[in-house]
């Protein structure tokens, strides 16, 4: 089954004022406010797959709207791309009864503060966005396109091209994902 895979690089940003003027030049930006649910059954079994199940509300000066999306494991695990099935949801509260009722238990919520800047780069749509997440240090750079499955490889191309272009070299790429990161800063120190 062919389908659309979210290839996606992300760096932690050192020269974030410098980062926010190039991106600035490539596309103005909009900042949003994204309410991320994670979501895993009773006996880790999206975990063991490494596999994801979020509800998300993004928040900006034009409203909101909720996404209800899986990713199944990656296809590329040096960049950790994904497919991704996403969809718009009138309610995220009801999404949130649905998957409990299907045994899903709520694994990890936390907010990201973000800069999404939207442009196309050597043919392809590009989402390039500056994250913060108020529970761990940093931002955080991401850039993303979506490709068919067996182009993931030119969708890396192009968004190596991106980074480089800001400055974004491989040392200041990261696979941490914000998930373990903010569950890592709320464990009581010691544990």
């Amino acid at each position: 089954m062919s389908g659309l895979v979210e290839v996606e690089l992300k760096a932690k940003v050192g020269e974030v004022e410098h980062i926010r003027t190039e991106l600035e030049r490539l596309a103005p930006g909009v900042d949003e406010t994204y309410h991320d649910t994670y979501y895993d059954l009773a006996d880790e079994t999206l975990t063991a797959r490494d596999q994801e199940l979020r509800v998300r509300t993004v928040t900006n000066d034009a409203g909101s709207r909720s996404l209800l999306t899986f990713k199944t494991s990656p296809v590329e695990e040096a960049s950790g791309s994904r497919p991704e099935h996403e969809t718009e949801l009138a309610d995220p509260a009801v999404a949130d009864t649905v998957l409990k009722a299907l045994g899903a238990v709520e694994v990890i919520a936390f907010r990201k503060l973000c800069r999404n800047h939207r442009f196309n780069a050597e043919g392809r749509e590009v989402l390039a966005t500056l994250v913060e997440v108020p529970e761990i240090e940093g931002t955080y750079l991401e850039v993303e396109t979506l490709s068919p499955d067996d182009e993931v490889e030119a969708g890396l191309s192009t968004i190596r091209t991106v980074l480089a272009r800001l400055g974004i070299g491989d040392g200041d790429l990261t696979k941490e994902t914000y998930t373990g990161a903010v569950a890592a800063a709320r464990q009581p120190e010691g544990e």
